[in-house]
């Protein structure tokens, strides 16, 4: 069975982690292929404006198999070298394939995100919890660091400190500490979550959808490089965008005074 199910609705492209059984574990020989198949498609797909990204059942995502660890099997098994090409064949292919979605991301956290299922959860753009929703990177607890680039990750969401504090003590907080600590915009009611991700994604899909793939670039690379560097990246961009249709229909419907109607020309 497969690990993600999609269900397209218009511009908006909803991707659940289906392993509910097992609350959603992650890095599976085959995983990385999957995000990579998945997102590829999403990215050729101008038609699809914003993702939604949840967990089916009870979880977001508990994070790396267990068991697997536990027996040495799958990603998890072989000597030291083979691990290592396990880690960057699969599961940072899985990783990059989420990183490098062209649209916007929205993490709808149903439930528990641990581990690599919080790291996951970071590399949305937004990210909306459930009340029932929780989080923690408890690698040291099981004796291994953050194996997927985590270290890099959640400083950039929450800071150095909470991170090093979450990292060193293992700790799983609750959604109302994590939207205190800016890990999540809100905490809505369990029932209401994927109508309050489904109302999000439609205010950014209404977006001209060049424009949001560039906004989306330009945050990203705005993390990475000078403000000098960040200025003649947006001057470039900017030049496009007022060649656009899209620009063109923004402006008049202001002038006009009535809602833009945008179509990715």
């Amino acid at each position: 069975m497969p690990l993600l199910s999609i269900n397209r609705a218009g511009s908006i492209a909803t991707i659940t982690i289906d392993r509910a059984d097992t609350m959603n574990p992650l890095g599976a020989p085959g995983d990385g292929d999957e995000f990579a198949r998945v997102c590829t498609e999403i990215n050729r797909d101008l038609e699809t404006r914003c993702v939604i990204l949840t967990g089916a059942g009870r979880a977001f995502s508990a994070g790396g198999d267990i068991k697997a660890m536990r027996d040495k099997t799958g990603t998890f098994g072989g000597n030291p070298p083979a691990i290592s090409d396990g880690y960057r064949d699969n599961i940072h292919q899985m990783l990059r394939a989420l990183y490098g979605l062209r649209v916007p991301v929205i993490a709808a956290i149903n439930g528990p995100a641990i581990g690599l299922g919080c790291d996951v959860a970071c590399l949305a753009d937004i990210r909306i919890a459930s009340d029932k929703a929780m989080f923690g990177v408890t690698f040291l607890k099981l004796g291994i660091i953050p194996g997927d680039g985590g270290t890099w990750i959640l400083p950039r969401v929450i800071g150095q400190s909470r991170a090093a504090e979450l990292f060193y003590t293992g700790d799983v907080i609750d959604a109302a500490t994590a939207q205190d600590w800016g890990l999540v915009s809100r905490v809505v009611p369990h029932d209401d979550l994927l109508a309050e991700a489904q109302t999000l994604a439609s205010k950014i899909a209404a977006m001209p959808p060049h424009g949001l793939r560039q906004a989306k670039n330009l945050l990203r690379q705005g993390q990475q490089v000078s403000y000098d560097t960040a200025l003649e990246m947006a001057a470039n961009t900017q030049a496009m965008m007022h060649m656009t249709q899209d620009h063109a229909e923004g402006v008049a419907a202001l002038i006009e005074k009535r809602p833009p109607t945008f179509k990715g020309e």
